[in-house]
């Protein structure tokens, strides 16, 4: 299954890891020989994960948690154990207007999108500087820049966490672990066709490539984020969003 060695020895956990982006970011990093501890909530999906990178001879494994509560997100750090590379790809979105949005829906957002990472970022990311080597990436979202007239919640659990992602870079960069993230703006995946059913179609007109992404195409960024390739990339909310429409005409 490898296609290079550039990840061979390291484990990467990948929340979020059973499908779309997450699934692919997984494949991705297995593809390049590190070993996945996969996330998600679901056993069937996760099984079917493993069994994807395993058939392939990549190395997996799955653990299940609850991103919105505390104690199963601070038990999916230790059951990961030592990581080299941590991936917050995890995301919850439920687009409504404000006067929509229970206090309930807040908090699931800002649990899942702004503090899971930010739990998962204090128990494993010491680890890493203790061992003087370790790459963070957070899957991020266009919404935390770009207002819509729904999902204010989400959009901001996202810029939340993309501003942590700067003060983790200033916190553990002097240890050797560098953390980053990659902000995409709309991708073809389950839950975009599950939200938007026969609608799915207006993604791809939302930027100047005419097309929405495609969950590869994130992948391909986070391995760029993990590699020594970026090895001078600290800090950097890389945007993957087709580029913005103009407006002018022609």
């Amino acid at each position: 299954m490898t296609v290079n060695d550039a990840l061979q020895g390291q484990t990467a956990l990948v929340t979020g890891a059973t499908s779309g982006i997450g699934a692919a970011i997984a494949l991705s990093l297995a593809r390049q020989g590190a070993g996945i501890v996969l996330h998600g909530r679901d056993e069937a999906r996760g099984a079917a994960a493993v069994k994807e990178i395993t058939s392939a001879g990549g190395k997996a494994r799955f653990v299940a948690a609850d991103l919105t509560d505390v104690q199963d997100t601070l038990r999916l750090a230790d059951e990961a154990g030592d990581v080299d590379i941590l991936v917050n790809n995890a995301g919850l979105y439920e687009f409504a207007p404000t006067a929509a949005t229970g206090a309930a829906s807040f908090d699931r957002h800002i649990a899942v999108n702004t503090r899971a990472p930010f739990l998962l970022v204090g128990a494993l990311a010491p680890g890493m500087a203790e061992r003087g080597h370790g790459s963070i990436v957070l899957v991020g979202s266009s919404a935390a820049r770009q207002p819509a007239p729904v999902g204010a919640a989400y959009g901001a659990s996202k810029a939340g966490a993309e501003i942590l992602v700067r003060y983790w870079a200033t916190e553990f960069g002097p240890s050797g672990v560098r953390v980053n993230a990659v902000s995409p703006g709309p991708v073809h995946t389950e839950g975009t066709v599950a939200m938007l059913g026969e609608h799915i179609s207006a993604l791809d007109m939302t930027n100047a490539r005419g097309r929405a992404g495609l969950p590869g195409e994130i992948a391909d960024i986070v391995a760029f984020l993990v590699s020594d390739v970026s090895s001078y990339v600290n800090g950097a909310v890389l945007f993957a969003d087709g580029g913005e429409r103009s407006n002018l005409p022609g």
